[in-house]
């Protein structure tokens, strides 16, 4: 027994049970590649071949699967994280991950998500209360909140799902194939059809038919000899 009276004795104790956690895991087959710096729910259930590095926090009711890598400095909780998965300094709540993801680093997964198999969650990446369908990719730089993702999307770097109007949030469909390109802002509700494209750079308010291309941006114009008159304007 050990009494506990004041901060000092519960930190020791907590230090305690947190060694008797870890030793368990690392003889059901889990690797820790530092014990000292990985801490791990009691509810928490993690596969065999399972490698988690220095720096993350499994609470509450977790369940990884099998040859899985967790960390470095990676946050999950209450969470399902299927076999093959890795999950690398990212941070996940209340959400279901499936076999074979690559999450981070620096992504964030938040409450309410879905994530099938064989899905690329990439750096500085913020999914929201989300299904994301098997072979899905949000590589880097982008919002997905109140969505549904079908397979095979393409996703470019700084995607945006426009889902709050000061009020309400609104669901956005993307269909199975659809490709959205660089820097697009997807104004909810609206639904991109099954193949179509979204060219980079454009703002989309209406639907997109399946297999058209949607452009929604303004021409570009070049005033030639702008800055030599603005330079002599000022002299």
């Amino acid at each position: 027994t050990l009494g506990v009276n004041d901060r000092i004795a519960l930190s020791q104790a907590e230090k305690i049970m947190k060694r008797r956690i870890n030793t368990e895991h690392m003889r059901n087959g889990v690797t820790l590649i530092d014990p000292e710096n990985t801490y791990i729910s009691p509810d928490a259930v993690i596969g065999r071949d399972t490698v988690i590095y220095p720096g993350t926090i499994i609470s509450g009711s977790t369940t990884i699967g099998e040859n899985c890598i967790i960390g470095p400095n990676s946050e999950i909780k209450d969470c399902t994280v299927l076999n093959e998965t890795t999950i690398r300094q990212s941070v996940a709540h209340d959400s279901h991950i499936g076999n074979r993801v690559a999450i981070g680093p620096f992504a964030h997964i938040r409450p309410l998500s879905s994530i099938s198999d064989e899905v690329k969650i990439g750096n500085f990446v913020e999914i929201k209360k989300s299904t994301i369908g098997k072979g899905s990719k949000a590589s880097h730089l982008s919002y997905i909140g109140d969505a549904e993702v079908g397979s095979d999307v393409n996703l470019g770097c700084g995607s945006i799902t426009v889902n709050y109007d000061g009020k309400n949030k609104f669901l956005t469909k993307i269909e199975d194939g659809a490709f959205i390109g660089c820097n697009s802002n997807l104004v909810a509700p609206v639904t991109v059809g099954e193949g179509a494209y979204v060219a980079a750079g454009s703002t989309i308010t209406s639907d997109v038919p399946g297999k058209a291309l949607s452009i929604a941006r303004a021409r570009q114009v070049n005033k030639e000899n702008y800055v030599d008159r603005i330079n002599n304007k000022n002299s």
